[in-house]
């Protein structure tokens, strides 16, 4: 199952509507076929894997992060049909599928051809892999991902603005990373005019998964008085909203949100950011840029208890922490 999951996260950011999905398929302890949902939704994992695995599919065990769908579509075949046609013997799942065009009756399908099923392994991990499909059918929205990259001292740039580089050559890597696992990327009015950031994926191999740029166009304090002579492309007008609440209308299932500072904590006071990626350089700049504007937190009390770690490690000298919103 670690192996399906680690599979699944090759295509997260590129698969909405459907979920990234990872499947591996063993025999006679040997792996035979292996595959995760491709861009577009289509075709799905368990399709991908069983064409792999072919003839020798029959007598298999299958394991997948989540439950076959059930449901006929336009677009391709059931895959609890296409398993039982393998003659598959054994699935093991992460977890049902929430959909209710498949919910339970793709285990059902499975069990009455008298395929074993066992399921709930690391189900945990399987809905943080695919978290932007679940938050897009439970709130209606993406999942948001706020990245801040900063000093030990909480400062985004010095006191003019200046902030190329805080962090090093390999938390910038990262941060790229991260953009080519999110459909769409987004700034304030006052990062795009003054900064005129690029907001692509200029990772080798990855240049073709830059995210769909979007822009938040205007509220209280985000680059008044600010000019740029800096000349860039400007995104479309169907790139651009308005207010934090319009991201529901954006496509796709996930959503990173890099700046400014009045931008991350509009996010913030909306209660809108699902995961924090926090990137800390060992440097202090005193009186500097805050990371952050006001959030609205009257109460210090109520800021307990809301974040919790992910994961942190060491990128260079630089350190990454991931928070994820309690709710």
């Amino acid at each position: 199952m670690g192996a399906a999951l680690a599979l699944a996260e090759r295509g997260r950011g590129r698969t909405a509507p459907n979920p990234s999905v990872g499947c591996v398929i063993l025999k006679d302890g040997r792996v035979i076929g292996r595959g995760w949902t491709q861009p577009g939704g289509r075709p799905h994992a368990e399709a991908v894997a069983l064409a792999q695995a072919g003839a020798e599919a029959r007598g298999a065990t299958l394991y997948v992060t989540l439950e076959p769908c059930a449901h006929v579509s336009a677009r391709g075949p059931a895959c609890a049909e296409l398993i039982v046609a393998a003659g598959v013997k054994r699935v093991a799942a992460a977890m049902q599928d929430p959909d209710p065009r498949t919910c339970g009756l793709g285990f059902e399908r499975l069990r009455s051809a008298g395929i074993e099923v066992v399921s709930g392994i690391r189900e945990a991990e399987a809905r943080a892999a695919i978290a932007g499909f679940l938050a897009r059918r439970a709130l209606g929205r993406p999942f948001v991902t706020l990245k801040l990259a900063t000093s030990l001292d909480g400062c985004i740039a010095l006191a003019d603005g200046t902030s190329r580089w805080i962090t090093g050559a390999p938390a910038r890597a990262h941060a790229h990373l991260e953009r080519s696992r999110h459909e769409a990327i987004l700034v304030g009015r006052g990062t795009w005019e003054v900064d005129a950031p690029k907001l692509d994926v200029r990772l080798e191999g990855l240049e073709a998964q830059s995210p769909m740029r979007v822009v938040l166009s205007s509220f209280p304090g985000e680059g008044r008085g600010r000019t740029s002579e800096r000349t860039g492309p400007r995104p479309s007008p169907g790139n651009i909203i308005d207010s934090p609440d319009q991201i529901a209308t954006l496509p796709g299932d996930h959503l990173l949100v890099e700046g400014g500072a009045q931008t991350a904590a509009a996010f913030l006071r909306a209660e809108l950011v699902d995961r924090l990626l926090l990137y800390r350089a060992p440097i202090l700049i005193g009186g500097g840029k805050a990371s952050l504007g006001d959030i609205g937190l009257a109460d210090l009390a109520a800021a307990h208890g809301r974040w919790q770690l992910a994961d942190a490690r060491m990128l260079g000298s630089d350190r990454l922490e991931v928070y994820v919103r309690q709710r």
